[in-house]
């Protein structure tokens, strides 16, 4: 039986999975901060960012690259795993806010007490989320309840290629603007922020960021297995072929609605696990983490990076935002033009990203090479020396 990864894997795997989760920490915690070595509290947290990016990078590219559904809302999944956990961190705030009151402080600002007075302007929804494990499995369920009510209308429907990444884009706008709204309850624009605690620790301590980034590594890869595990199945056979060829599949007898409709279910859990492990890390959640143009970014990542593989979406949505990290200090109002530029790039010259950028040079080598070959021209019959026919031999020992 074939092994599921090759060997070269395990250690490449285990290589990063030491240098991320065991070596950064390490230099972090225990290496002085005038050490050339030293990893910075600010560092840690910028990484842990990125492997939230690159958690949800690996959701849309699970579903775009390997099932041939290109979804524009991926992020709303993300910003609704990220509310679920930043509703129990701001009713951890307790008196600590600004208005010193039980109820966070938007919800006082907002005069919801004379709103929802049973509850002493807590609204009810709210409630459950003062136990962690709840929020914990809100994270995961509120996530795959919306893609399972989207993605059973829009499967049965027979809604695909460009109608499904319209529809999806228009869920996501939708969502957005309802969460916009104050009496949403959801903090409006201003959204979730000011976290104190979480598990009982000091979200702002650099240990608890530092456990917080080792928590977003674990996570990357425990989804870089499943999804390598569930494309090598014959699952994700039937992914492939419903990509390449939805009819023929079809066709054969499978229903393609139900595969479609469990891949988008995944992802959006995928998804929504990389926003509840953000949240903390970046200390705020609002609306615009679920606007389209955010979903429109992690599709760049992951063209960038390269679609069809595993690797690829990881390296596009850490290399494309710790770019972004820089140009947006360099050349803050030229952004958006150099991820644009970025984009038209990998779409024309590199089709198959960065993954495929070495197959691409040696292909270019082989057909540079073949065009140095001369071709010899075509030669007349009567040019070709006659085939000997042994009689000269007979001739000369007679002579002789």
């Amino acid at each position: 039986m074939k092994p599921l990864f090759a060997k070269r894997e395990w250690v490449g795997i285990g290589i990063v999975s030491f240098i991320a989760l065991v070596l950064l920490p390490i230099l972090n915690a225990f290496v002085p901060p005038d050490s050339f070595f030293y990893v910075s509290n600010f560092s840690i947290n910028l990484y842990g960012k990125y492997l939230c990016y690159a958690v949800l990078a690996l959701g849309v590219n699970l579903l775009w690259g390997y099932t041939g559904l290109l979804s524009l809302g991926q992020c709303f999944f993300f910003s609704l795993g990220g509310y679920a956990l930043g509703m129990h961190l701001m009713l951890m705030i307790g008196k600590l806010g600004q208005y010193k009151a039980d109820i966070p402080d938007f919800m006082v600002f907002l005069e919801f007490a004379q709103k929802y007075p049973a509850t002493g302007g807590l609204p009810p929804h709210w409630i459950p989320f003062k136990s962690f494990w709840f929020a914990a499995a809100a994270v995961v369920w509120l996530p795959a309840l919306a893609a399972f009510i989207f993605g059973i209308l829009a499967f049965r429907s027979r809604i695909k290629g460009v109608y499904f990444s319209i529809l999806s884009q228009a869920l996501t706008y939708a969502a957005c603007l309802m969460f916009f709204r104050n009496d949403f309850t959801f903090g409006g624009n201003n959204g979730l922020t000011d976290f104190k605690f979480i598990l009982g620790a000091n979200i702002n301590n650099p240990a608890t960021k530092r456990w917080l980034y080792i928590a977003s590594g674990i996570l990357l890869l425990l989804t870089y297995l499943l999804c390598r595990w569930l494309t090598s199945t014959k699952f994700g056979l039937i992914q492939r072929a419903i990509r390449d060829s939805e009819n023929r599949v079809l066709f054969s007898g499978y229903a393609t609605a139900s595969y479609k409709l469990f891949v988008f279910v995944l992802c959006a859990v995928i998804s929504g696990l990389g926003g509840a492990l953000y949240v903390p890390q970046v200390g705020i959640i609002n609306p615009s983490e679920m606007a389209p143009d955010k979903s429109l970014e992690a599709v760049v990542w992951v063209a960038v990076g390269g679609r069809s593989s595993l690797i690829g979406p990881i390296l596009g949505a850490i290399g494309v935002n710790a770019l972004k990290s820089y140009a947006t200090r360099a050349f803050a109002e030229q952004w958006l033009y150099i991820l644009g530029g970025l984009f038209i790039l990998v779409v024309i010259f590199m089709p198959k990203g960065i993954v495929g950028l070495p197959d691409q040079l040696r292909q270019l080598r082989r057909t540079w090479q073949a065009r140095r070959v001369p071709v010899l021209p075509k030669t007349d019959a009567a040019r070709l020396p006659e085939k000997p026919t042994g009689l000269e031999d007979v001739g000369t020992k007679d002579s002789a």
